[in-house]
């Protein structure tokens, strides 16, 4: 089983995760820690959850979802994932980091490339990979069947979908993501998203105004 914690950082208020299971082997998902303060929270709770990260996870490369990836990458000696559509956006994030006034070091190495239906393993849990392009054009979601629960990055949120303003948003594209690949799962399904409260599927295709 896996199991799902959420820590809320940097200013813009995003939601990074730790999915971890019973072995002790975690996996970061958009690590968007931006002080030190921060990234001295998201390393304790391992250490005191002797916890052995195994895989670091993007959802897109927006920078407040990847301030974080050069300490994880380096600290636990780890390739970021993240789908190929996103290099541009990724290309783009240290001058959006000064637009925002956010600076920032960001990771400049080498990434593995997602792909759509991927099967992503810790130990014996697994996660697909759902493409859901739209917010940005390589956003993925991170789906655990078992476990019932997904991670939406900015694609959809409670009562609310991502932001399709930014360079390479696309708003109709976005809206097809989220009806095909998103509200096709159970609707008991819980979606912890980018940004804001945790919710499900049911809740969202009654409720969310912007899928009615």
């Amino acid at each position: 089983m896996l199991l799902v914690k959420s820590f809320k950082f940097s200013p813009i208020q995003e939601n990074t995760y730790i999915l971890y299971n019973e072995f002790n082997e975690c996996a970061i998902i958009d690590p968007g820690c931006y002080f030190d303060d921060e990234k001295d929270t998201l390393n304790e709770f391992i250490t005191a959850n002797n916890l052995t990260v195994k895989l670091l996870l993007n959802t897109h490369g927006h920078l407040d979802h990847i301030f974080g990836n050069k300490m994880v990458s380096e600290k636990y000696k780890l390739t970021p994932q993240i789908h190929e559509n996103e290099l541009p956006v990724l290309a783009f994030a240290t001058t959006s980091g000064l637009m925002y006034n956010l600076p920032f070091d960001a990771f400049t190495g080498q990434y593995d490339f997602l792909q759509p239906g991927q099967i992503i393993c810790l130990g014996q849990n697994e996660l697909e990979v759902i493409f859901t392009p739209g917010h940005s054009p390589g956003s993925v979601s991170f789906y655990c069947a078992k476990d019932g629960f997904i991670i939406s990055g900015d694609t959809l949120f409670k009562n609310s979908i991502g932001r399709t303003d930014l360079p390479l948003g696309n708003h109709e594209q976005l809206i097809e993501s989220i009806q095909t690949q998103l509200l096709t799962l159970p609707a008991s399904t819980l979606v912890y998203s980018g940004h804001g409260p945790v919710t499900t599927i049911g809740y969202e295709k009654k409720n969310n105004p912007y899928l009615q």
